[in-house]
């Protein structure tokens, strides 16, 4: 067989440029395994390299059923190679894999993949494919007894990948089209009022101690009398803690009611909002 197509065949192995694939034939004396084995050598090197760049694009996917519901965060550095085949694939299957082991990142990085290649060494492949930093961010598996969970995309890329998902756990017997219009309408809810935690008492302490020095900062330098000055830190904190709370937040779809409020006039008695997760690329 000649060098040329040679060099063809390793491109269509491999998916590295003609130049690469040129060299490494002439370096393996036309042998395609050594050939690729040089390319994939090169292509860790190669990977390395672009290790160190921001990736701060992406796409995240969500997989599962209304029982268990799995999302990851798949990262690259442009939004181009965010909707390239290649990478939109690779997407998919990582998430139905992170679905079956419930988000654990160690146990799915050492995950075989269709083509016999653990999800580490995909991963590596693909950066020598597409020339870009790829990592795995974020993963989240939401699975409890009792519950119907839902789930929302926004700005779908394609079929199950989107640059924002949500998923929402609802405790309850019921298992009606209420519930489910509920909870696909409180996923959207989410998905644009953004909330911190479930509740007031359940936002991060951190969170509320950083709000509280901004605020006691913002006052400090208005010349307010200590009292007043107290008065209105309460007033501010307060009113952070019910517009980061999902309980609390006004009703997206009807703004003037809260979310409890929804809930209460829903009265399927046991329905209680287990759990939720949202994750937005570049957030």
């Amino acid at each position: 067989m000649s060098d040329i197509e040679n060099v063809k065949k390793l491109r269509e192995a491999t998916g590295a440029g003609f130049k690469d694939c040129n060299l490494a034939i002439k370096e393996s004396s036309g042998d395609i395994d050594k050939a690729i084995e040089i390319l994939r050598v090169k292509g860790i090197s190669k990977a390395s390299k672009k290790m160190s760049r921001d990736a701060k694009e992406g796409v995240v996917a969500v997989s599962g059923n209304e029982a268990k519901t799995s999302v990851i965060e798949v990262n690259c550095e442009t939004d181009f190679v965010a909707k390239n085949e290649d990478f939109t694939n690779f997407v998919k299957e990582l998430s139905e894999l992170n679905n079956e082991k419930n988000s654990n990142l160690d146990e799915l990085k050492n995950s075989k993949m269709k083509n016999g290649e653990t999800v580490e060494n995909n991963v590596v492949a693909l950066i020598a494919k597409i020339g870009e930093k790829i990592t795995i961010g974020k993963a989240k598996t939401i699975n409890n007894a009792g519950t119907i969970n839902n789930h929302y995309l926004h700005t779908v890329v394609k079929d199950n990948i989107s640059k924002l998902a949500v998923i929402v756990s609802l405790e309850t017997k019921d298992n009606s089209d209420t519930i489910k219009t509920f909870g696909k309408q409180l996923s959207m809810h989410i998905a644009a009022s953004n909330p911190l935690a479930l509740s007031s008492k359940s936002i991060e302490q951190s969170i509320i101690d950083k709000e509280q020095e901004l605020v006691t900062e913002e006052l400090k330098n208005s010349g307010k009398p200590d009292d007043i000055a107290k008065k209105i830190s309460l007033g501010k904190m307060n009113k952070f803690r019910e517009e980061n709370a999902l309980l609390s937040q006004a009703w997206v779809m009807e703004p003037k009611k809260k979310v409890q409020d929804i809930v209460k006039e829903l009265s399927i008695t046991d329905l209680k909002i287990k759990e939720f997760y949202r994750i937005k690329i570049g957030e």
